[in-house]
C-alpha cells in the first residue's frame, strides 16, 4: 500500500472524484498546504466569489482579482498564497515558488509600493480541513485524486474548466472521467 503521507503531501492537488456530491467539495480542486498525523489544510482553488478582494479585504483596496471560497472551514478567516516568499515574512513553501500566508500588514505595504503585483497572490476565505485521518479515509474511499500542483493551476482564471482539465491532465482512464456529466443519470 502507498503510504499516504507521501501522496497527501503539501503542493498536491486533490481533485474531486466524479462522484463527489457534496456541495462545498463537487467538482473542486484544492491545493494541500498541510498534511501531518494532525490533520490537513487545503484550499479550493476554483471558487471565486461574486466579491472582489478590495471589497472584503481592509488595506487590499488595490486587488481588482476576486475572493475565492477557499473551504466551508473558518469563513471569517482569510488566508492567502503568493510567489512572493522571498519579501515576505513568515510565509510557508508550499511548492517551489509559491507561498502560503506569511505577514499580512506586511503584504499590504508591499503591494502599496509597487513591490509585489496583486497578480502574485491569490486570497481566500476559509480553508478545507482535515482532523487526523479523515484525508486518509477519504483518500482510501475513493473521494480524491491526486495530481501534481504548479503555479500555472493556482493562478489561473480559467475556474469552470479548471476541474476537468486538471483530471485530464493524469491520462487515461482520467480522460473518460473528465469528460463525465455532472449528473450521469440525467443526460
Amino acid at each position: 500500500m502507498v503510504n499516504e503521507f507521501e501522496i497527501l503531501k503539501p503542493g498536491k492537488l486533490l481533485l474531486a472524484s466524479a462522484n463527489l456530491l457534496e456541495s462545498n467539495f463537487k467538482r473542486t480542486v484544492l491545493l494541500m498546504c498541510e498534511h501531518n498525523e494532525e490533520g490537513s489544510i487545503g484550499f479550493i482553488l476554483n471558487k471565486p466569489m461574486e466579491f472582489k478582494v478590495c471589497e472584503a479585504i481592509t488595506g487590499f483596496e488595490e486587488i481588482e482579482e476576486p475572493l475565492h471560497m477557499g473551504g466551508p472551514v473558518q469563513v471569517d478567516t482569510v488566508h492567502f498564497l503568493h510567489t512572493r516568499g522571498d519579501v515576505v515574512d513568515g510565509a510557508t513553501e508550499v511548492l517551489p515558488g509559491l507561498f502560503w500566508g506569511g505577514d499580512k500588514e506586511q503584504l499590504s505595504f508591499l503591494i502599496n509600493t509597487g513591490v509585489i503585483k496583486p497578480s502574485d497572490i491569490r486570497f481566500f476565505l476559509g480553508y478545507a480541513g482535515w482532523s487526523a485521518g479523515q484525508l486518509e479515509d477519504e483518500f482510501e474511499e475513493g473521494s480524491w485524486y491526486i495530481a501534481e500542483g504548479s503555479s500555472e493551476t493556482i493562478f489561473t482564471d480559467e475556474y469552470e474548466r479548471m476541474w476537468s482539465r486538471t483530471v485530464r491532465s493524469k491520462g487515461g482512464e482520467y480522460c473518460y472521467i473528465a469528460n463525465s456529466p455532472e449528473l450521469p443519470g440525467m443526460n
